[in-house]
């Protein structure tokens, strides 16, 4: 076997990974198992549910038969099996919960037998109510801060997002982010205090929550407080504001200690491992993807002479080993990578929406699942402020205009105006995403790659530089989104005619 520091490093090591629920996560348990044969250990923190009340099951019934193993099962065969028995085991907890929920006893036992800690929980919901979004992404990492102090100050590998830049411009480096917006006071030591806007936060929770008048309105008033306070410090959404909070909250309790933060772009499906377009639900990307494949959206607010950044996932994964594996080799230290395409391999958003438009036209068939005829209107992307007059003014004469809802008949209006309000929706969400203004560097992700060796190279690539974007994205991503994501169109079938009942004579 080839020298590998990243084998080296993870020999006989045991590591805790959250999150393996979820797209990201998985692409990391499957690389570590089908490439890292050293490795110790693999515990997973999973929480219970209703279907699968413990760990175990849920990875048996919801993770081991997820197609992403597909690869790992043909080479290892019935040995698969007794892989998963042997080297990885379930923790029934919740990363939210003190102590994961487990008893003072059990999360002893657990830091006493871990080397390293992955945390890929998140909850990845750009409108996700304030009260949630703190919970998951900021505050549960006191539970993996005191998990790293009983396990000898084991190092932490945090998954973040690039997207923490939030409101700022240019081009942004790997580095702690200074908020776009109000002023939150900065620590000698370069992080930001944020516990006293966090209870802060967290009072403002308590009244609006004490004011609503039902569930659905206290849910409501939560998701407008956080975009609310996300933009007013410098972030479009709650998901980027709450993992920047949470990206200072580590850097503060871990001062001194080992700390890797991650930071991918836009994470869409795999490049090539395990399997080209590999990919687990509807991303960023795919749900505009998927609105114009169905002909519910043409028309979309964006800058489409700017760069978007657009990363597969098993280049994600394979940053995430390689930063775990300078931090098992080299402690002590607080790095920061981001994980991205927009430095090596630049698309602008006009590029994606044409080779898009190009599979829409031409290949179509090959994926039925995606596109169930070819669409009749191209994608058309428009500045965001000529974007909200076309709508009001079209939203307007659809909904009030007797005139138009002759012409077009009541069922074709109908249709329209559903379309409008999938656009709106979908632009309120993602139109930050299309108009970027800025782009990341990961000249630091490079430089580790390259430290690592030749090996480590080959075998786990961060360099986006390496692929073609239309190969990407036609062949391998829209592909894999109709191959892995969706699933085939129900049709409806009439009932048989009932025979007609002879009378009684």
């Amino acid at each position: 076997m080839k020298q590998s520091l990243t084998l080296t490093a993870f020999a006989n090591k045991n590591v805790l990974i959250t999150g393996t629920t979820g797209f990201v996560g998985k692409v990391v348990l499957e690389k570590l198992l089908r490439s890292v044969p050293t490795i110790g250990k693999i515990y997973l923190l999973i929480r219970g549910n209703s279907k699968n009340p413990t760990a175990r099951k849920r990875f048996q019934n919801e993770i081991a038969t997820s197609s992403i193993f597909d690869t790992l099962k043909a080479s290892q065969g019935s040995r698969f099996d007794e892989l998963c028995e042997t080297r990885i085991h379930c923790v029934t907890g919740e990363v939210t919960e003190p102590l994961f929920g487990l008893s003072e006893k059990d999360f002893t036992d657990l830091a006493a037998d871990i080397d390293i800690i992955i945390n890929s929980a998140a909850s990845v919901n750009f409108r996700e109510a304030l009260d949630q979004a703190l919970t998951i992404n900021t505050l549960c990492l006191k539970n993996i801060i005191e998990l790293s102090r009983r396990a000898a100050d084991c190092p932490v590998v945090q998954v973040s997002t690039c997207y923490v830049n939030g409101f700022n411009k240019g081009v942004m480096e790997e580095e702690i982010v200074n908020p776009a917006g109000e002023r939150i006071e900065r620590s000698e030591r370069g992080y930001y205090e944020v516990e006293p806007l966090i209870a802060r936060l967290l009072q403002d929770v308590e009244q609006v929550s004490a004011a609503a008048a039902d569930d659905h309105s206290r849910e409501k008033d939560l998701i407008d407080l956080g975009i609310k306070e996300a933009n007013k410090y410098g972030w479009n959404d709650t998901y980027t504001f709450t993992k920047w909070m949470g990206e200072q909250l580590l850097m503060k309790e871990l001062h001194g200690k080992t700390l890797t933060i991650l930071r991918p772009s836009i994470v869409e499906s795999t490049l090539q491992g395990p399997a080209p377009g590999w990919i687990e639900g509807v991303k960023v990307a795919d749900a505009i993807i998927l609105a114009y494949a169905r002909e519910k959206v043409s028309l979309f607010p964006g800058k489409k002479n700017a760069v978007i950044d657009i990363i597969p996932a098993d280049l994600v994964a394979n940053s995430i080993i390689l930063s775990a594996t300078e931090a098992l080799l080299d402690s002590g230290a607080h790095r920061i990578y981001q994980c991205c395409s927009s430095e090596a391999n630049p698309i602008k958003i006009r590029e994606v929406i044409g080779h898009v438009q190009q599979e829409a036209e031409h290949n179509y068939q090959a994926h039925d699942k995606l596109f169930y005829r070819k669409p009749k209107k191209p994608f058309v992307m428009i500045p965001g402020a000529v974007f909200h007059a076309l709508m009001a003014i079209s939203f307007h004469m659809l909904k009030w205009s007797s005139r138009l809802q002759g012409l077009f008949g009541r069922k074709a209006s109908g249709r329209k105006l559903s379309n409008m309000e999938t656009t709106m929706k979908l632009s309120k969400v993602f139109s930050f995403y299309t108009s970027p203004n800025y782009t990341f560097s990961n000249r630091r992700l490079q430089e580790l790659s390259t430290r690592l060796g030749e090996y480590d190279q080959s075998e786990f690539p961060v360099n986006a530089g390496i692929y073609d974007w239309a190969h990407y994205l036609r062949e391998v991503h829209v592909a894999g989104l109709n191959k892995y994501a969706l699933r085939p169109k129900v049709v409806k079938m009439n009932p048989p005619a009932a025979k007609p009942r002879s009378r009684a004579a």
